[in-house]
Protein backbone atom coordinates (compact mmCIF):
# COMPACT_ATOMS: atom_id res chain seq x y z
CA UNK A 1 0.00 0.00 0.00
CA UNK A 2 1.09 3.56 -0.67
CA UNK A 3 1.04 6.31 1.95
CA UNK A 4 -1.90 8.73 1.63
CA UNK A 5 -0.91 11.77 -0.43
CA UNK A 6 -2.50 15.21 -0.25
CA UNK A 7 -2.74 16.48 -3.83
CA UNK A 8 -4.49 19.81 -3.21
CA UNK A 9 -6.53 21.57 -0.56
CA UNK A 10 -9.21 19.04 0.34
CA UNK A 11 -8.05 16.28 -2.03
CA UNK A 12 -6.21 13.11 -0.92
CA UNK A 13 -5.01 10.17 -3.00
CA UNK A 14 -5.08 6.64 -1.57
CA UNK A 15 -4.21 3.24 -3.05
CA UNK A 16 -1.17 1.35 -4.28
CA UNK A 17 1.27 1.50 -7.18
CA UNK A 18 -1.45 -0.08 -9.34
CA UNK A 19 -4.78 1.42 -8.29
CA UNK A 20 -5.98 4.77 -6.91
CA UNK A 21 -8.94 5.98 -4.88
CA UNK A 22 -9.57 9.42 -3.44
CA UNK A 23 -11.06 11.62 -0.73
CA UNK A 24 -12.55 15.08 -1.27
CA UNK A 25 -13.38 17.32 1.68
CA UNK A 26 -15.14 20.62 2.21
CA UNK A 27 -16.79 22.22 5.21
CA UNK A 28 -19.78 19.85 4.95
CA UNK A 29 -17.80 16.60 5.18
CA UNK A 30 -15.93 14.11 3.01
CA UNK A 31 -16.80 12.34 -0.24
CA UNK A 32 -14.94 9.15 -1.17
CA UNK A 33 -14.41 8.98 -4.94
CA UNK A 34 -14.06 5.37 -6.03
CA UNK A 35 -13.27 2.80 -3.38
CA UNK A 36 -10.25 0.78 -4.43
CA UNK A 37 -10.02 -2.88 -3.47
CA UNK A 38 -11.57 -4.17 -0.25
CA UNK A 39 -8.14 -4.88 1.26
CA UNK A 40 -7.37 -1.16 1.15
CA UNK A 41 -9.91 -0.41 3.90
CA UNK A 42 -7.10 0.34 6.46
CA UNK A 43 -6.07 3.38 4.38
CA UNK A 44 -9.28 5.26 5.06
CA UNK A 45 -8.49 6.60 8.54
CA UNK A 46 -4.91 7.75 7.69
CA UNK A 47 -6.25 9.51 4.60
CA UNK A 48 -8.95 11.23 6.60
CA UNK A 49 -6.37 12.30 9.19
CA UNK A 50 -4.49 14.21 6.47
CA UNK A 51 -7.68 16.23 6.03
CA UNK A 52 -8.23 16.64 9.76
CA UNK A 53 -11.31 14.43 9.52
CA UNK A 54 -12.61 11.12 10.88
CA UNK A 55 -14.85 8.34 9.50
CA UNK A 56 -17.85 10.13 10.99
CA UNK A 57 -17.26 12.90 8.42
CA UNK A 58 -17.71 10.60 5.39
CA UNK A 59 -21.00 11.46 3.72
CA UNK A 60 -20.93 9.45 0.47
CA UNK A 61 -19.11 7.10 -1.86
CA UNK A 62 -19.13 8.13 -5.53
CA UNK A 63 -18.16 5.32 -7.91
CA UNK A 64 -17.03 6.09 -11.45
CA UNK A 65 -18.02 2.54 -12.41
CA UNK A 66 -18.68 -0.93 -11.06
CA UNK A 67 -15.36 -2.77 -11.54
CA UNK A 68 -14.10 -4.48 -8.39
CA UNK A 69 -10.95 -2.34 -8.09
CA UNK A 70 -13.15 0.76 -7.77
CA UNK A 71 -15.84 -0.55 -5.42
CA UNK A 72 -14.11 -2.72 -2.80
CA UNK A 73 -13.99 -0.54 0.31
CA UNK A 74 -17.57 0.65 -0.25
CA UNK A 75 -18.79 -2.92 -0.55
CA UNK A 76 -16.82 -4.08 2.46
CA UNK A 77 -18.15 -1.29 4.66
CA UNK A 78 -21.75 -1.81 3.54
CA UNK A 79 -21.44 -5.52 4.25
CA UNK A 80 -20.23 -4.66 7.76
CA UNK A 81 -23.30 -2.50 8.40
CA UNK A 82 -22.15 0.94 7.28
CA UNK A 83 -25.01 2.96 5.77
CA UNK A 84 -23.03 5.60 3.88
CA UNK A 85 -24.80 6.10 0.52
CA UNK A 86 -23.00 4.56 -2.46
CA UNK A 87 -23.69 6.42 -5.72
CA UNK A 88 -23.39 4.53 -9.03
CA UNK A 89 -24.80 4.84 -12.54
CA UNK A 90 -27.66 2.32 -12.93
CA UNK A 91 -26.11 0.78 -16.05
CA UNK A 92 -23.33 -0.63 -13.85
CA UNK A 93 -25.50 -2.11 -11.12
CA UNK A 94 -25.11 -5.60 -12.58
CA UNK A 95 -21.36 -5.40 -11.91
CA UNK A 96 -21.70 -4.72 -8.18
CA UNK A 97 -24.31 -7.48 -7.91
CA UNK A 98 -21.80 -10.07 -9.09
CA UNK A 99 -22.15 -9.84 -12.88
CA UNK A 100 -19.24 -9.72 -15.32
CA UNK A 101 -18.82 -7.37 -18.23
CA UNK A 102 -17.98 -8.55 -21.73
CA UNK A 103 -14.87 -6.76 -23.00
CA UNK A 104 -14.32 -5.99 -26.66
CA UNK A 105 -10.77 -7.38 -26.70
CA UNK A 106 -10.29 -10.98 -25.65
CA UNK A 107 -10.03 -11.08 -21.87
CA UNK A 108 -8.13 -14.37 -22.03
CA UNK A 109 -5.54 -12.95 -24.42
CA UNK A 110 -5.05 -9.92 -22.17
CA UNK A 111 -4.75 -12.04 -19.04
CA UNK A 112 -1.97 -14.15 -20.57
CA UNK A 113 0.34 -11.13 -20.77
CA UNK A 114 2.92 -10.72 -17.96
CA UNK A 115 1.57 -7.32 -16.93
CA UNK A 116 -1.93 -8.71 -16.53
CA UNK A 117 -0.70 -11.58 -14.40
CA UNK A 118 1.06 -9.15 -12.05
CA UNK A 119 -2.06 -7.00 -11.91
CA UNK A 120 -4.36 -9.92 -11.13
CA UNK A 121 -2.02 -11.21 -8.43
CA UNK A 122 -1.91 -7.73 -6.85
CA UNK A 123 -5.69 -7.47 -6.96
CA UNK A 124 -6.16 -10.97 -5.54
CA UNK A 125 -3.96 -10.15 -2.53
CA UNK A 126 -6.20 -7.18 -1.79
CA UNK A 127 -9.57 -8.87 -2.16
CA UNK A 128 -10.19 -8.38 -5.87
CA UNK A 129 -10.75 -12.08 -6.57
CA UNK A 130 -13.85 -12.15 -4.38
CA UNK A 131 -15.15 -8.57 -4.15
CA UNK A 132 -18.00 -7.85 -1.75
CA UNK A 133 -21.30 -7.29 -3.51
CA UNK A 134 -23.11 -3.99 -3.05
CA UNK A 135 -26.81 -4.39 -2.36
CA UNK A 136 -27.92 -0.75 -2.17
CA UNK A 137 -26.88 2.08 -4.47
CA UNK A 138 -28.12 5.57 -5.29
CA UNK A 139 -28.54 6.20 -9.02
CA UNK A 140 -26.40 8.78 -10.77
CA UNK A 141 -27.65 10.67 -13.84
CA UNK A 142 -25.78 12.47 -16.59
CA UNK A 143 -25.52 16.20 -15.90
CA UNK A 144 -26.54 15.83 -12.27
CA UNK A 145 -24.94 17.89 -9.51
CA UNK A 146 -24.66 15.49 -6.58
CA UNK A 147 -25.55 17.03 -3.22
CA UNK A 148 -22.54 15.63 -1.36
CA UNK A 149 -19.35 17.34 -0.13
CA UNK A 150 -17.76 19.09 -3.11
CA UNK A 151 -21.04 19.13 -5.11
CA UNK A 152 -19.57 17.42 -8.19
CA UNK A 153 -21.12 17.31 -11.62
CA UNK A 154 -21.69 13.87 -13.18
CA UNK A 155 -20.75 13.26 -16.82
CA UNK A 156 -21.75 9.90 -18.33
CA UNK A 157 -18.77 8.51 -20.25
CA UNK A 158 -19.59 4.96 -21.41
CA UNK A 159 -16.98 2.74 -22.99
CA UNK A 160 -14.92 1.21 -20.23
CA UNK A 161 -18.23 0.05 -18.78
CA UNK A 162 -21.77 0.89 -19.86
CA UNK A 163 -22.36 3.11 -16.83
CA UNK A 164 -18.93 4.73 -16.49
CA UNK A 165 -19.04 8.36 -15.35
CA UNK A 166 -16.54 11.06 -14.47
CA UNK A 167 -16.91 13.58 -11.63
CA UNK A 168 -16.02 17.26 -11.93
CA UNK A 169 -15.39 19.07 -8.63
CA UNK A 170 -15.05 22.72 -9.74
CA UNK A 171 -14.29 24.14 -6.28
CA UNK A 172 -11.35 21.75 -5.86
CA UNK A 173 -10.18 22.10 -9.47
CA UNK A 174 -10.32 18.32 -9.78
CA UNK A 175 -11.70 15.97 -12.43
CA UNK A 176 -11.93 12.31 -11.45
CA UNK A 177 -11.98 10.23 -14.62
CA UNK A 178 -11.85 6.68 -13.25
CA UNK A 179 -10.90 4.40 -16.13
CA UNK A 180 -11.95 6.72 -18.94
CA UNK A 181 -8.18 6.95 -19.47
CA UNK A 182 -5.12 5.89 -17.51
CA UNK A 183 -1.68 7.45 -17.14
CA UNK A 184 -0.06 4.07 -16.44
CA UNK A 185 -1.29 1.12 -18.44
CA UNK A 186 -1.69 -1.84 -16.07
CA UNK A 187 -0.79 -4.41 -18.73
CA UNK A 188 1.80 -2.77 -20.98
CA UNK A 189 3.30 -0.47 -18.34
CA UNK A 190 3.19 2.50 -20.73
CA UNK A 191 3.17 5.94 -19.11
CA UNK A 192 1.17 9.01 -20.08
CA UNK A 193 -2.51 9.54 -20.92
CA UNK A 194 -3.90 6.66 -22.98
CA UNK A 195 -6.96 4.43 -23.32
CA UNK A 196 -7.55 1.92 -20.56
CA UNK A 197 -7.62 -1.87 -21.02
CA UNK A 198 -10.70 -4.08 -20.50
CA UNK A 199 -13.19 -1.79 -22.27
CA UNK A 200 -16.65 -2.97 -23.26
CA UNK A 201 -16.24 -0.77 -26.37
CA UNK A 202 -12.97 0.86 -27.38
CA UNK A 203 -14.66 3.16 -29.90
CA UNK A 204 -17.28 4.31 -27.41
CA UNK A 205 -14.58 4.96 -24.80
CA UNK A 206 -12.73 7.20 -27.27
CA UNK A 207 -15.94 8.99 -28.30
CA UNK A 208 -16.74 9.70 -24.64
CA UNK A 209 -13.51 11.65 -24.17
CA UNK A 210 -15.12 14.63 -25.90
CA UNK A 211 -17.62 14.85 -23.05
CA UNK A 212 -15.00 16.11 -20.59
CA UNK A 213 -12.08 17.49 -22.60
CA UNK A 214 -13.42 21.05 -22.44
CA UNK A 215 -13.78 21.17 -18.66
CA UNK A 216 -11.60 23.35 -16.45
CA UNK A 217 -9.55 21.36 -13.92
CA UNK A 218 -6.02 21.63 -12.57
CA UNK A 219 -5.97 17.94 -11.65
CA UNK A 220 -7.10 15.03 -13.81
CA UNK A 221 -7.17 12.04 -11.46
CA UNK A 222 -7.20 8.51 -12.84
CA UNK A 223 -7.80 5.05 -11.46
CA UNK A 224 -4.39 3.84 -12.63
CA UNK A 225 -1.32 6.06 -12.80
CA UNK A 226 -0.09 9.42 -11.64
CA UNK A 227 -2.17 12.61 -11.48
CA UNK A 228 -2.22 14.61 -14.69
CA UNK A 229 -1.62 18.35 -14.20
CA UNK A 230 -1.68 19.72 -17.76
CA UNK A 231 -5.42 19.96 -18.08
CA UNK A 232 -8.24 17.81 -19.52
CA UNK A 233 -7.75 18.91 -23.13
CA UNK A 234 -4.10 17.82 -23.13
CA UNK A 235 -5.01 14.54 -21.41
CA UNK A 236 -7.60 13.77 -24.08
CA UNK A 237 -5.24 14.76 -26.89
CA UNK A 238 -2.60 12.43 -25.46
CA UNK A 239 -5.07 9.56 -25.15
CA UNK A 240 -6.27 10.01 -28.72
CA UNK A 241 -2.72 10.10 -30.01
CA UNK A 242 -1.85 6.99 -28.03
CA UNK A 243 -4.92 5.19 -29.37
CA UNK A 244 -3.76 5.83 -32.92
CA UNK A 245 -0.43 4.15 -32.25
CA UNK A 246 -1.51 1.25 -30.06
CA UNK A 247 -2.27 -2.26 -31.10
CA UNK A 248 -4.86 -4.14 -29.04
CA UNK A 249 -3.46 -5.46 -25.76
Amino acid sequence: MSEPQQLADGVVRLGTSMVNWYLVADDTGVTVVDAGLSGLRPQLEPGLELLGRSPDDVRAFLLTHGDADHTGVAGKMQKEGDETPIHLHPDDQYLVHGGRKKTEDSMLRQLLKPGALRLMAHFARLGGANPPKIDRTVDLADGQTVEVPGRPQVIHTPGHTEGHVVFHFPAQGALFVGDAICTWHPISGRRGPQPMAFNVSNATALDSLSRWEGLDAELVLVGHGEPWTEGPAAAVAGARAAAGGLSPV
